[in-house]
């Protein structure tokens, strides 16, 4: 962690939840409009943020998306503090996000989003739990 980060931890982590929440209702706008994998995407960084803000608060910090995923599993679901259910719904939202960002013709239906959407919101809310123990 680079001393920036290590100064004002929780400003950053601060900064990670307000950026899950704006995805979050990004995302909600986005499906209310008919723009799925637009919505899959934001719904995949509001998790990401809140995710990523978990993880500073435990000391890591990641370059790579792939070493947030790993650490979830690694650093909270192996360890007991969530679980499997929400790290098998991270995966599913994370190659979900990258289906619609770089696989022609991949659409979303609206039922499939909503889904994604209940998910992501509860996701968030293990992820705020989790900042507050």
């Amino acid at each position: 962690m680079n001393d920036t980060i290590k100064d004002h931890k929780d400003v950053v982590i601060k900064y990670w939840m307000e950026k899950a929440h704006e995805s979050m209702e990004a995302a909600r706008s986005d499906y209310e409009t008919a723009r799925y994998a637009i919505a899959v995407r934001n719904l995949y960084y509001a998790c990401f943020y809140a995710l990523t803000a978990v993880l500073l608060d435990r000391g890591r910090t990641f370059k790579k998306h792939t070493g947030v995923k790993a650490a979830l599993h690694k650093d909270l679901i192996k360890a007991g503090l969530l679980e499997a259910d929400w790290g098998k719904f991270y995966n599913k939202i994370f190659d979900s996000r990258h289906e619609g960002d770089y696989q022609p013709l991949r659409s979303f239906d609206q039922e499939e989003v909503k889904e994604f959407l209940a998910q992501a919101e509860g996701f968030i809310t293990q992820m705020e739990l989790l900042l507050a123990r």
